[in-house]
C-alpha cells in the first residue's frame, strides 16, 4: 500500500472525481479553495483520521476551536476545524463561511495563516 493510500486526510470532488490525499489538513482547505475557484464545485472530506472524538463535544465553531486550541502551539489548523465540522454535517465551504462570520464578531483570531484561536 502506498503512502498516499494511507494518508490521514482525503478529500474528493464528487462531480469531477478528483481527490487529494495528504498528511496535512490545511492542504485539503487549499485544495477546496483552488478547486472551487476553478470549477465552482464543493470538495468533501472522504477521510479525516484525527482521533479527536473525545476532545470535541460541540458543534459550534468557536467552541470547537476553544476545545482544541491547547493541542496546537500556533492555533488550530483550519483543516482540522473543517474536518471536525464535516463530521457534524457542514461542508468545507460552509465551515469557512462560519469561520469568517465568527472572526468578524471577534470570537476567533488568527495567530498564523489558516490557524485559529478562540477568545
Amino acid at each position: 500500500m502506498s503512502t498516499q493510500d494511507q494518508a490521514p486526510y482525503v478529500a474528493v470532488c464528487p462531480e469531477c472525481d478528483v481527490d487529494l490525499r495528504t498528511e496535512t489538513p490545511n492542504e485539503i482547505v487549499e485544495f477546496y479553495r483552488r478547486h472551487y475557484r476553478v470549477t465552482g464545485h464543493d470538495v468533501e472530506f472522504e477521510r479525516a483520521q484525527m482521533g479527536l472524538d473525545e476532545d470535541v463535544t460541540s458543534g459550534d465553531i468557536k467552541d470547537v476551536v476553544w476545545q482544541l486550541q491547547d493541542r496546537y502551539e500556533n492555533g488550530v489548523p483550519v483543516g482540522v476545524i473543517a474536518a471536525v465540522m464535516s463530521d457534524r454535517g457542514l461542508s468545507i465551504g460552509e465551515t469557512l463561511d462560519e469561520i469568517h462570520e465568527v472572526r468578524m464578531t471577534g470570537g476567533l483570531y488568527e495567530p498564523q495563516d489558516d490557524h485559529l484561536g478562540a477568545f
